[in-house]
C-alpha cells in the first residue's frame, strides 16, 4: 500500500500543497483524470497520478 501512497496524490494531500480547500482540491483532480480518461487511461476516483501532476502543475513537487 505504500508504493500507492507515493505514486498518486489524494485531495487531502493537493489542498495541503496548493493551500486550496479539498473541494477545490477534487475539481483539480476531476480535471486530470478526465484528461487521463480522454487519452485511455484507467484513473482511481480521488486520486491523481504523481507524475502526471507534476507534469500538468507548474512548480508542483521542485
Amino acid at each position: 500500500m505504500k508504493t500507492q501512497e507515493k505514486n498518486y496524490v489524494t485531495a487531502t494531500e493537493l489542498s495541503e500543497t496548493l493551500g486550496v480547500s479539498t473541494g477545490q482540491a477534487y475539481k483539480i483532480i476531476r480535471r486530470l483524470n478526465n484528461e487521463l480518461d480522454k487519452k485511455g487511461f484507467i484513473t482511481v476516483s480521488g486520486k491523481c497520478p504523481r507524475r502526471y501532476l507534476e507534469e500538468k502543475w507548474y512548480g508542483y513537487g521542485k
